[in-house]
C-alpha cells in the first residue's frame, strides 16, 4: 500500500531537507556554505539588489550571520568551489555538477536554447566563433569588450552582438564566469577558469547525469511531485518521468500519498520526519523553498508570487517582499529596501499571514534586527504600511 503523509509530515520533511531547524554554528564560514550549496545543488542568481542579491540570501536564512565575503570566495575565488551555470534559472552550483551538466551544454551548442538566442547562433556562428577565438587570445573579457549595442533599443534588443556571443557560448559552456567585479561577469575559457580536476571527470551519457540531478534535487526536496523534480533543474519533460521511474525502480524514490495533493508525490530514500521544526528566517523570493509557486502554496497554504514585474498599482505586498518563516509555518512578508546611504533598513510594508500568531510580530522584529545588522545597516524604519505594520513598529521600539 501507498504510504500517504499528512500536509504537516510533508512540510516538516521539505523544511528539514532545506536545511532548516537546526541550530545555526556559532562561527559561520567556508566551509558551512560549501556544505549548505551541496545541500542544495543550486543556489538562484539573479542582479535585483534592493535587500542584497538573493544568491546571498539563502545562506544567512540556514547559518545565520555569515560573511558575504565568503560566498564571494566559494563563487568567485582563486581557489573556489562553486560554478555558475544555467541550472535552475542563472545559478551558482558545486563544481562536482558540472560534468551532469555537459549535456545541457551540448544540446545548446546545437541549438536548443532561449529562441532569439538559438537564432542568434545559426545566424552569426561565425561571429560567435571569431569571439572565442578572441578570447582565447586576448583572455578574460567582460561585455564591455564587446558592446556594439544599437543605443535605445529595448529590452533584449539592446544587447550587442558581443553580449549575444557571449551569453550564447556561456549556455553551449564554451566560455564560464571565471570572477565578478562588483556584478559584472568576467568570462574565460570553460578549459582555462575551472580546475583540472573537473575538467577530467568523464561525461556522463545524458540518462546517468539527469538521473542524478533528479536524485540531487530529490534529497533536497525531501517530499515533492514529478513535476517538483523536474522544476528543481528544469529538465525536459519526458526524460525527467523516465528519470524518476527509474529511481523508483531501484528504491530511491518511493511513491507516497500526500493529504490534499492532486498529484502522486515521491519521498527520497533516507529523508528525515522530524518531530517538529523550529526556528525563524526571512526567505528571499528566490529561495529554493518556496521558488515554485505551486509547491509553496502545497506546503505551506500560502499563495507567494513575485511582484518585481508587477506595475506598482497592481501589487498586493510590495515590490522586494521576503516572507517570513516561523518554525513550520509562514507567517508574514514584509517588503523590504536597504538605504546604504542612509544606513538603514527601510519595512516599507508588513502583512500578516492566517498563521500568524501573538509571537509573530516579536519574532520578525528580532530578524529584522539581525538581518539590518548583518547587512551593515544601523536601524530598521517602518514604513506603516500593511496589517501588521502597527505590531511590528512596536515591537521593533522596544527592541530599540
Amino acid at each position: 500500500m501507498t504510504e500517504t503523509l499528512s500536509p504537516k509530515t510533508a512540510r516538516r520533511i521539505a523544511l528539514a531537507s532545506q536545511g532548516f531547524g537546526r541550530t545555526p554554528p556559532a562561527a559561520p564560514g567556508r566551509k558551512h556554505v560549501r556544505d549548505l550549496v551541496r545541500r542544495l545543488g543550486v543556489v538562484q542568481i539573479d542582479s535585483v539588489n534592493v535587500v542584497t542579491r538573493t544568491h546571498y540570501l539563502p545562506a544567512f536564512s540556514r547559518l545565520g550571520d555569515y560573511p558575504r565575503e565568503v560566498l564571494e570566495t566559494e563563487a568567485w575565488g582563486a581557489r573556489r568551489s562553486l560554478f555558475e551555470y544555467w541550472g535552475h534559472e542563472a545559478s551558482l552550483l558545486p563544481l562536482e555538477l558540472q560534468p551532469l551538466l555537459r549535456w545541457r551544454m551540448a544540446r545548446a551548442e546545437a541549438g536548443e536554447m532561449w529562441t532569439g538566442l538559438s537564432r542568434f547562433g545559426r545566424e552569426r556562428r561565425d561571429y560567435i566563433d571569431g569571439v572565442l577565438k578572441e578570447i582565447e587570445r586576448r583572455g578574460p573579457v567582460t561585455g564591455a569588450d564587446f558592446n556594439d549595442a544599437p543605443r535605445g533599443a529595448p529590452g533584449w534588443w539592446s544587447w550587442s552582438d558581443g553580449k549575444r556571443a557571449l551569453e550564447w557560448l556561456f549556455w553551449a559552456g564554451l566560455i564560464t564566469t571565471k570572477t565578478r567585479r562588483g556584478f559584472e561577469r568576467v568570462y574565460d575559457l570553460t578549459e582555462r577558469a575551472l580546475p583540472r580536476r573537473i575538467l577530467d571527470l568523464q561525461t556522463p551519457d545524458e540518462a546517468d547525469a539527469q538521473r542524478e540531478l533528479v536524485r540531487i534535487a530529490a534529497q533536497a526536496l525531501g517530499v515533492a511531485t514529478a513535476a517538483d523534480l523536474r522544476d528543481y533543474f528544469r529538465l525536459p519533460l519526458a526524460e525527467a518521468r523516465a528519470r524518476v521511474a527509474e529511481l523508483v525502480e531501484t528504491g530511491e524514490l518511493t511513491p507516497v500519498a500526500v493529504k490534499g495533493w492532486r498529484q502522486p508525490a515521491y519521498l527520497a530514500a533516507g529523508a528525515r520526519k522530524p518531530r517538529k521544526v523550529a526556528g525563524a528566517a526571512l526567505l528571499s523570493p528566490f529561495d529554493n523553498l518556496i521558488w515554485t509557486r505551486d509547491r509553496t502554496e502545497r506546503l505551506f497554504g500560502t499563495r507567494v508570487r513575485l511582484e518585481i514585474y508587477t506595475p506598482a498599482h497592481k501589487r498586493t505586498h510590495g515590490y522586494y517582499v521576503l516572507p517570513f518563516l516561523e518554525d513550520e509555518a509562514i507567517t508574514a512578508r514584509v517588503d523590504l529596501k536597504s538605504d546604504r546611504q542612509a544606513g538603514v533598513l527601510r519595512v516599507q510594508a508588513a502583512w500578516r499571514e492566517p498563521d500568524a500568531t501573538a509571537e509573530t510580530a516579536g519574532r520578525l522584529a528580532a530578524e529584522l534586527k539581525r538581518i539590518a545588522g548583518w547587512l551593515g545597516l544601523g536601524e530598521v524604519e517602518m514604513a506603516g504600511k500593511g496589517d501588521l505594520a502597527a505590531a511590528l513598529e512596536d515591537a521593533l521600539r522596544r527592541r530599540t
